[in-house]
């Protein structure tokens, strides 16, 4: 055994153990049961153990952590079943929101997408796992590398792909004392679909072969398949009536806010309202746990909150002061409420660190605005800010300043969702790019499979 899997298999049980209260509470809390507890160590329902085996002989295992993976895996498996109808998908996730959003995509497959909970990389639970769904093929989404998923597949000479992988420089920097722990790792994957030119070399100085190393572009910024569902846009536009709000109000959008950030930007915001009396803000908060105690900071700062989820309540309060806010506490659908918004504000970037993909919101043809944090993005922020496609803040202070024109001017604010889609065209067809590597490994699985029985 590898020195690295050795330590690894020694201290994730403790991890385990100190996590359970905690992970005992929040799936009490989200009405979750036993049941799901047990399919995280691989032990299936004789329901779902039908479902599994519907998807016919090799399938492929596509694993998502949460809510922006499943959005890459899922528009990934479209194009993939609408050119491989046949093809079998088991599709394993592991927050909650992720899982939903899955399960909702799922239900308009044919039963050829069976969603998962994730198993647990322990060693026993990954090999036990692989052995009963007997996969071709094991897709990782961005920058999850699981050890014992990893040796259980290089031991069922099952290959391994990285899909949309992306290595900021911030993360190279902290790998880069554990190179020689987690080179081993990085060296098992056979295929490493990388975003940029940049990801490729930093991934490679992390035990990534050459050969292995795949240039496609970012699926998430492919325009192709990225527009919100039209159907959903306008679903929302009635919810936005029904909340009081319409086309002639301004509207901005906080998008994938963290705590303590819609207060910093209420701050700044309440000015606008003096230029722009009609101003409406829609809050979709990064995690929908958070609505309830939200609302009522929102509420205590001075602002008229409607929950998404209790409109009808929130009507008949009558509320006539304070700035009118839209709290988004459902999930799956940010990208359409995107398309809604006439500026949008990227969460994560003036408090948090790393920020949240600006991406869709200058797919959804509109202007963009980000704090100082995009660490986590880089690549496409210096892609959008060259173009002028997307804003980059330093502080909250500058919000007025920089929003007010956008609102003022709207052939301003078009011109510069105009830039932000002349910017991506350079990712157009990386889903293809993608799935074809994909489709050559798993034909290329299959025969050696083959060949061996």
């Amino acid at each position: 055994m590898l020195p690295s899997l050795l330590l690894y298999n020694l201290l994730l049980p403790l991890a385990l153990l100190a996590m359970l209260p905690g992970a005992l509470r929040k799936m009490r809390r989200r009405g979750g049961s036993w049941r799901d507890a047990l399919e995280s160590l691989g032990r299936w329902t004789p329901q779902r153990r039908e479902e599994l085996a519907a998807l016919g002989r090799g399938p492929v295992w596509i694993h998502a952590v949460s809510v922006g993976e499943v959005g890459i895996a899922t528009k990934l498996i479209a194009l993939w079943l609408r050119q491989h109808p046949q093809q079998g998908f088991a599709l394993s996730v592991t927050t909650p929101t992720g899982q939903a959003l899955a399960r909702e995509f799922a239900q308009s497959r044919q039963g050829r997408v069976v969603v998962l909970r994730a198993p647990l990389d322990l060693p026993g639970v990954a090999t036990g796992f692989i052995r009963r769904l007997r996969p071709a093929l094991l897709v990782l989404v961005e920058a999850e590398l699981w050890p014992n998923w990893m040796m259980a597949a290089h031991a069922a000479s099952l290959p391994v792909a990285l899909v949309n992988a992306r290595l900021s420089a911030r993360s190279e920097k902290r790998l880069g004392w554990l190179r020689r722990w987690v080179a081993p790792w990085y060296g098992l994957l056979d295929v490493v679909q990388v975003q940029e030119a940049a990801d490729a070399a930093r991934l490679q100085g992390l035990g990534v072969r050459p050969e292995a190393l795949q240039h496609c572009g970012s699926i998430k910024f492919d325009p192709q398949g990225a527009q919100a569902d039209a159907g959903q846009v306008q679903a929302l536009r009635g919810v936005m009536q029904q909340a009081g709000m319409d086309a002639r109000h301004p509207r901005v959008l906080l998008a994938s806010t963290h705590p303590g950030e819609e207060a910093l930007l209420l701050q700044s915001l309440f000015q606008l309202r003096a230029a722009h009396p009609g101003l409406v803000l829609m809050v979709v908060p990064r995690h929908v746990e958070r609505a309830a105690e939200l609302a009522a900071e929102l509420q205590a700062l001075g602002c008229r909150v409607k929950r998404r989820s209790q409109l009808a309540e929130a009507a008949a309060e009558g509320e006539e002061h304070g700035l009118p806010v839209l709290l988004i506490d459902s999930t799956g659908e940010l990208r359409a409420w995107q398309c809604l918004a006439d500026v949008v504000i990227v969460g994560k970037s003036f408090l948090g660190r790393g920020g949240q993909n600006p991406v869709e919101a200058v797919l959804a043809g509109k202007p963009v605005l980000v704090g100082p944090h995009m660490e986590n993005f880089e690549a496409v922020m210096a892609l959008l800010g060259q173009s002028g496609a997307a804003l980059a803040l330093r502080d909250a202070g500058e919000l007025v300043a920089a929003i007010e024109p956008l609102l003022r001017d709207a052939a301003r604010a078009a011109a510069m969702a105009e830039a932000g889609r002349q910017a991506l065209q350079a990712h157009e067809g990386a889903t293809q790019r993608s799935l074809d590597g994909l489709v050559s490994l798993v034909q290329r699985s299959t025969c050696r499979e083959g060949s061996t029985t």
